[in-house]
Parts: structure tokens; sequence; C-alpha cells
């Protein structure tokens, strides 16, 4: 093992808000003796955006505070400090180099245009001696082991799948690295508030189909829960288009989404959970979609800023239209759709929608009222708990027909809500003031 440095170094936290599986973490401990940790609640998060959304809306605000308020503890246990700031990386980081003399930062590596903005701005402030340590963190496949150039990455997610689980070895989790002797540091720093962000404080819905908390002791219990406790997850092929209740899925995006539960975590708890009571379609379903997760990571990181492009990674010139009454609506729930209707309530009420529920509302927007799919991006953005930059634009280039989708598919939002909601128990929950 390489011995350690005599100095300080400093964890940037990112969308990698965990002590299991943080490869930042096991290598600020094991090279450095003494270890700093940072999380920025980036103004630029809250901001209004150029489509008129604020792009960190109070659903995943809350979601976040959780989170940082339970990696603040586990890290504790590490004997490191967690500062917080409601302050830009780039207005901050330089004053605590100079604070405690730090010359090597470990942060996750980002590809996608706004999170390498800040990271230019980041480095533009400190010293040149100053060491970037970025490590891909977010993948269930390292990037290290999937391809030496991303540009050969297929444009069909089948080929990408089949050929990773060929001859891909999943990597093993980072080991949890052991407390650190005389390392914390006196904390004036406090996690902000809702109402320090700009949001009024607010009660979960009684209907939300995800009541979970944020943070990662929370993504752990649910884990658990899931595999070991009810062992639901042998039965998730069959309920993962379910709409109404906590177990008709796994619910983990959230905690994937901001990091604070690993991709990797997921894919041995599967193996563990085979090993005791056997493998079946659902088990490997769920690392099916783990590989979709991965996919669109890979897409982005192929075609970069294109996958905000109103042609999308296909450069398709299709005729969009901006009707804000219509946007309005889809919004509301007030369009002529009532199985779109009661997904978009539910997403507004809760910041939650069923994946079943996603491909129709976006289908609805992008194929029926042929509105701009950037557009609702940008909601989904705003609102959902589990937004994750690129499966949100993935998904909805696919649906779009700007993307992924060799077929170009249009979803009949009709037949759909016939087979998904047979009974109209989900509409019901949802619409039951309007319609019932």
């Amino acid at each position: 093992m390489q011995k350690k440095q005599d100095n300080t170094s400093l964890i940037w936290f990112r969308t990698n808000l965990r002590v299991q599986d943080n490869n930042s973490l096991k290598k600020a401990i094991e090279h450095h003796s003494k270890v700093i940790a940072v999380y920025f609640f980036d103004p630029k998060l809250f901001k209004i955006d150029v489509f008129g959304f604020q792009k960190t809306a109070k659903f995943r605000a809350k979601f976040l505070i959780e989170t940082i308020i339970d990696l603040k503890n586990n890290l504790s246990k590490l004997n490191i400090t967690l500062l917080t700031y409601f302050e830009s990386p780039e207005e901050k980081i330089h004053k605590i180099f100079d604070e405690f003399s730090i010359d090597t930062i470990y942060t996750q590596k980002e590809w996608t245009l706004e999170e390498v903005s800040t990271n230019n701005l980041v480095k533009n402030t400190v010293a040149n001696n100053v060491s970037f340590i970025e490590d891909y963190d977010q993948f269930l496949y390292h990037p290290d082991s999937v391809s030496k150039g991303f540009s050969k990455i297929p444009d069909v997610f089948t080929l990408f799948r089949k050929k990773l689980e060929k001859t891909v070895k999943i990597k093993p989790e980072v080991s949890i690295p052991k407390q650190l002797l005389d390392n914390l540091i006196k904390n004036n720093t406090e996690v902000p508030t809702l109402e320090d962000l700009g949001f009024k404080s607010f009660e979960t819905h009684a209907n939300t189909a995800f009541p979970f908390s944020g943070g990662e002791t929370a993504a752990l219990e649910r884990l658990n829960a899931y595999f070991f406790e009810t062992k639901k997850v042998a039965f998730y092929k069959k309920t993962r288009n379910g709409l109404v209740g906590i177990d008709y899925s796994t619910k983990f995006s959230p905690w994937l989404a901001n990091g604070s539960l690993s991709a990797k975590t997921i894919y041995f708890k599967i193996k563990e959970f085979e090993a005791e009571f056997g493998a079946n379609q659902s088990t490997y379903w769920v690392v099916f979609e783990l590989i979709w997760r991965d996919y669109f990571k890979y897409i982005s990181l192929k075609y970069n800023s294109k996958i905000f492009e109103i042609g999308g990674i296909l450069g398709k010139n299709y005729t969009w239209n901006y009707d804000k009454q219509l946007i309005q609506q889809w919004i509301d729930g007030e369009t002529k759709d009532d199985f779109v209707n009661a997904n978009m309530i539910e997403l507004k009420e809760t910041g939650w929608m069923s994946n079943r529920g996603r491909q129709n509302a976006a289908s609805y927007f992008a194929k029926e009222l042929l509105l701009d799919w950037r557009i609702g991006a940008a909601y989904f953005e705003s609102l959902l708990l589990d937004y994750d930059v690129h499966s949100n634009y993935g998904n909805w280039m696919y649906v779009a027909g700007v993307g992924n989708d060799p077929r170009n598919r249009k979803f009949n939002t009709k037949l759909q809500a016939d087979r998904y909601d047979t009974n109209y128990k989900f509409r019901k929950l949802w619409l039951e003031k309007r319609l019932f």
C-alpha cells in the first residue's frame, strides 16, 4: 500500500453522495493523512431555466437536504468533516484550499455541459499545482472496461447490452474505508433548510408511491427490504409496469440519481439474493434496467451536448410547436387524455411518476401534441425526485423520435390505460374529484 502523504485532501461530493462503494473517498483516505469533504448547494441548480422551469424544485430539494444530512452523519463516523455551502463551487473552493493548505481534490468525473463548465470555473480559481483527481463513479460497467473510444458505442441498446454481458466484467465494490484518527475539524457550516433554498416547508402527499427519505441509510434499508424482507425482487418483471403503491418497482432510482446508492451495490445484492433464493427473469430484469441506465450515460459520452439539441443525436428536423396553452394543460393534467392527466397530476403533487407513466406522458407531449420535447424534458428535470441528466434526456429523445429508438414508436395512451389501469384504480386515485 502506498504511504500516505502528510497533507490535506478535499473530497468534492457531486452525485456520489455515499460512503459505500465510493472511489474518491477510498483514494483520499488511502493517500492522505488529513481528509476534508465539501458539498455545494449550487445556486445555479435552483435558478429558472430557458424554458421557465426551476431546475431543481421542492421535491428534489427536500430529498437532497435529507441526503446531505445523512452523508454528513455517515462521514462523521469516519472522522471526516463535511462542509456544506449554499454557494457556487467556483466562489468557495479556492478559499477552502487556502485555509486548509489543500493540494489535492478528489471528485466525480463529469462530462455534460453544465458540470464541465463548473469544473473549468473551479480550476481557473485554484493554483496550478493543485491536483484534480476525477473518477467515473456512476456506472455499473466502468468506462475503462467498456471502450477505449466512446465513438464506438452502438446506437442500438441491444447491441450494447449483449456485448457487455458477453465480454465485460463488473468491477467489485470499493471497500468501505476505515476511520481516520484526529481528522475532524471545526465546522461552522450548516446544511441549508428548504426555506434557505427559497421553498416553503411541505408534507409528503398521502398517495405518493415514493414515501421514502433521502440518503444512503434509507437507500440501503429499501434495498434490504425489497430483496430480503419482502422478496419482491423475485416478481419485479411482472409488477414493474404498475402504477399504484411502493412495491410495484424497486424505487431505487432517486438514490441512484444522486449517488447515495451505487449501481454496483444493487448488482452484488442481486447476486447475493440469487445465491440464496435462486435467479429468475425478474432478478435479471433489475440488472437489465441498470444496463439501460449505463447506456444513456454512454450515449451522452458519445454525443456530448447533442443530447440537449432539438434534433437530438439523430439530427432530425421535425416541426415542433410551442403552444403555451397546450404546455400548461399538459403540466396541469388538463389534456383530453385522462391517463396522461393522472400521471401528470401525480408528478405535480409528489415529484414521482412510474416508468409506464413517463413513457405515455412524454409520448403524448411529443407525438400527439407535437410540442418541443426539450420543454417536457426540462419540466421533468425540475420535478422528478430521480432526475438524472443522462437518463432524462436519453429517454425523452427516445420517445420523441430523435434518439435511440430504431422503431420511432408512438404510444397509444388509450390502449395503454386499458392495459395497465384496467380497473381505473390509478386514475381514480388522482382524478377522483374531476371524473368520478
